[in-house]
C-alpha cells in the first residue's frame, strides 16, 4: 500500500439500513387503504365533472340532454372500495353500473317491451342499446397520482 490513505468513515449507514429493511415489514395495508381512496376520488370526479373515460375519450351524450352518469348522483356516491396488504379494488354494487361501464342491449325480461321516460315523451320498445361509458379504470394522469402517492408513502417511512 502506498503512503495515501483514505479512510471512509459511513455516518448513519446503519440507520438508513434499518429504515431499509423495515420497509419489508411497513403497514402495506395503510398504503393499499391510500390508493384506494385515492382511485375513488378519481373516479367519482371522471363521473361528476370530467365525463371522460379513462382513455381521455368523451361519453357519448345521452338522449335526455342531462348529465351524463350523474342525473341523480347514486353512481357516484356509490363508488367505493376495498383494500388488502396486496391489492385495492374500486368498483360500486349498484345493479345497473355494468351497463354503463360495459355497454351493451337492454332487452324486456318479464314484459313485451320496455317503458320508460325521456324528458316528457313516455317510450316503449323493445330494445334499447346502451353506448360504453367506461368511468372504472387509470388514465395517464391517475396512474401518476398513484406512483406519487406510493412515493410518499415509502418517503415517510425512510424518514
Amino acid at each position: 500500500m502506498s503512503n495515501a490513505v483514505l479512510d471512509v468513515t459511513a455516518h448513519g449507514l446503519d440507520e438508513a439500513i434499518l429504515a431499509i429493511e423495515g420497509i419489508a415489514d411497513a403497514p402495506r395495508l395503510e398504503l393499499m387503504e391510500g390508493i384506494g381512496r385515492l382511485v375513488q376520488e378519481q373516479t367519482r370526479r371522471r363521473i361528476e365533472e370530467e365525463k371522460t373515460a379513462p382513455d381521455g375519450s368523451a361519453w357519448k351524450p345521452n338522449h335526455a340532454g342531462t348529465s351524463i352518469l350523474y342525473q341523480s348522483g347514486a353512481l357516484s356516491a356509490s363508488i367505493d372500495y376495498r383494500a388488502t396488504e396486496t391489492t385495492s379494488l374500486v368498483g360500486t354494487g349498484l345493479i345497473y353500473a355494468r351497463i354503463h361501464q360495459d355497454g351493451g342491449v337492454i332487452t324486456p325480461k318479464n314484459a313485451d317491451a320496455l317503458a320508460f321516460q325521456i324528458g316528457n315523451k313516455f317510450v316503449m320498445t323493445s330494445r334499447v342499446t346502451m353506448p360504453r361509458r367506461q368511468y372504472l379504470g387509470l388514465s395517464a394522469d391517475n396512474q401518476r397520482d398513484i406512483v406519487e402517492a406510493a412515493e410518499d408513502w415509502v418517503g415517510r417511512l425512510l424518514q
